[in-house]
Formats: C-alpha cells, sequence, structure tokens
C-alpha cells in the first residue's frame, strides 16, 4: 500500500508506523488519520507490537491550521475533511487495539499530537522531547485529547498541563506518567523494550487489554461529549477567526 501522509515497514511481528508530513510540521489532517486507520487495520492484526513514530524533531504538532484555513477560504465545508469523530476513533484504536501500541517520541509534541501519546499503551522518549496543549490560546480546549491525558495522567495534572499552555520537559512528562522511560539513546531505548514485549503472544496481549478496558472504559464514555464539545469550539466564529489570523500573519490571539 502506498501512503502519502505516513510510513510503514512490518519487521517480524512488529509495525513501525511513522507519521510523515515534513512539509507540514507533522501536523495532522484528514489523510493522516485515514491512512493511520487503514494501516492499523492490516498491520494491527498482523502484528504484536506497533511502534508510533514522528520526525526526530516533531513527533506531532496537532491540528493542521493552514489546511483548515485554506478549506475556509476556498468556502469548502470541511465538516468531513476535519472531522474529530474518525480522530477519536484512531485513538481508540491504540489504546484498545490487539497488539501493544508503543509511542516513541523525540522532538516537540503539541495538542492533537498529545492525543496520540497518550492513547498508546507505552511512551518512550529522548532528551529532547517536549509535550504541550495550546488550545486555550485561541480559544479552544483539547476536548479529544483529555480523556485519553486524563486516563493517563490524572485529571489534576491533565488540568494543569491544559491551562499551563507551555511546553513541558521529558523530565516533567516522566515524572507525571506521560513517559514511561527516556534516554539520550531512545533508539536503543526501543530496542530493549521490544526484546522483551516480542515474547509475549498476541492472544495474551488481547486478552490482557480487553480486560484493561473493562477496567476502565473511561475514553469510551467519554467520546460522545468530546466530539461535541470539539464540534462547538470549531463553530465558534470567533475561534476560527483567531486560527485565520494566526495563519495569515503569524501572530498569536492577544499581539496586536
Amino acid at each position: 500500500m502506498s501512503y502519502q501522509t505516513i510510513q510503514v515497514r512490518a519487521e517480524d511481528s512488529v509495525c513501525y508506523l511513522k507519521l510523515y508530513r515534513p512539509e507540514a510540521g507533522n501536523t495532522i489532517n484528514a489523510p493522516l488519520v485515514r491512512e493511520c486507520r487503514h494501516a492499523l487495520k492490516i498491520y494491527g492484526e498482523m502484528c504484536s507490537i506497533v511502534v508510533l513514530e514522528g520526525l526526530p524533531d516533531i513527533f506531532c504538532f496537532g491540528a493542521d491550521f493552514k489546511e483548515i484555513e485554506k478549506s475556509r477560504v476556498a468556502g469548502k465545508d470541511n465538516s468531513k475533511e476535519h472531522d474529530p469523530e474518525m480522530l477519536y476513533a484512531l485513538w481508540i484504536e491504540l489504546a484498545t487495539g490487539p497488539y501493544i501500541s508503543i509511542a516513541h517520541v523525540r522532538g516537540k509534541t503539541n495538542a492533537g499530537g498529545v492525543g496520540f501519546v497518550s492513547a498508546c499503551d507505552i511512551v518512550l522518549a529522548d532528551e529532547s522531547a517536549s509535550f504541550s496543549l495550546s488550545e486555550l490560546l485561541f480559544g479552544l480546549f483539547p476536548a479529544c485529547v483529555l480523556p485519553f491525558l486524563i486516563r493517563r495522567i490524572g485529571h489534576n495534572k491533565a488540568n494543569y498541563m491544559t491551562l499551563l499552555n507551555k511546553p513541558i520537559s521529558v523530565e516533567q512528562a516522566l515524572s507525571w506518567g506521560l513517559v514511561d522511560a527516556c534516554d539520550e539513546n531512545s533508539d536503543s531505548l526501543l530496542r530493549k523494550h521490544l526484546l522483551r514485549l516480542r515474547r509475549i503472544s498476541k492472544p495474551a496481549i488481547t486478552k490482557y487489554k480487553n480486560y484493561m478496558l473493562s477496567l476502565n472504559d473511561s475514553i469510551v464514555k467519554a467520546k460522545y461529549q468530546a466530539i461535541e464539545a470539539n464540534n462547538e469550539m470549531f463553530m465558534d466564529s470567533n475561534n476560527r477567526e483567531k486560527i485565520s489570523r494566526y495563519v495569515q500573519t503569524g501572530q498569536f490571539p492577544w499581539e496586536a
């Protein structure tokens, strides 16, 4: 299968899925979501481990504001092209699929990128990794990210991270539980984890993840509320104007 926004390869029981939009700062658009879901449907049935990666300097920087603005200027109905339900479904697949999902994070991770990270079973990072939620600066909030982030680090820390709207270091992320392990050489760290995780059979992984979901199905229960909140924010003309101004001028909402 030839993909435009991701790169995929399989080695034995491991699928490596790389988010690959270097020309757009590794931001999220509809084709990336569709291609990720397609790849997981194929390789998720074949492999027992899925390693999610980004670029060396940017893991994922959230929604593609430029593409959203382009659709607005063209007068297109972009409700299907920027449907939060498809992205939320992708994160649920990473969280509940019949494989161990590993986020291998290097460089910057922002907004929806934090959603990808929070959805994974294990998060490994190098010393360059940082994590941020910038949505409130534009009158938005990370509605779809928060159920996954709260499940991973708790309500209070997710609330603080959202309100802070500035990057936290990998050390801070490690102490909060957003990152499970970090090392200067994250490739070596990943290899060490894979050596042990490869020993677990796929049937055992499937049964274990189904059981874990039965103990905490908060991300499934929050789906409707998260999507409704997301849609309401992006339909707000004031919020769309802030996004438009940022794309056109590079100025943040508080700047003159």
